[in-house]
């Protein structure tokens, strides 16, 4: 099963530059808004994307999508720990949560 971590802690390993952000909703989403710094990685394109875009199979990741009810986050997760990825995390509540705690986001 999946670790997660909250907003606090996310939010801080953010600001300290110690994780690398997923966000696992589709790029038109992601476009709109995201999580600062996050990548975009869906699950059907893990296999043929996650090594390029996260070589370091040790360093912490950290999953998100819409909120609690959204599966993606999870989805993308999994499919990173069966590729040998060791530090991944979701953040279950994702960017719902995050935008109403007035946390800043980015888009592009």
């Amino acid at each position: 099963m999946t670790a997660t971590i909250d907003r606090v802690g996310l939010h801080n390993a953010i600001k300290d530059g110690s994780v690398t952000v997923v966000d696992a909703l589709p790029a038109s989403y992601y476009a709109q808004q995201h999580l600062p710094g996050a990548l975009n990685l869906v699950e059907d394109e893990v296999a043929d994307r996650a090594a390029a875009l996260l070589p370091d199979k040790d360093a912490a990741i950290v999953t998100y999508c819409s909120n609690t009810a959204c599966a993606n986050s999870k989805a993308v997760a999994l499919r990173l720990e069966k590729l040998g990825y060791t530090n991944v995390r979701t953040y279950r509540e994702g960017i719902q949560d995050w935008t109403e705690a007035g946390l800043p986001t980015e888009t592009g």
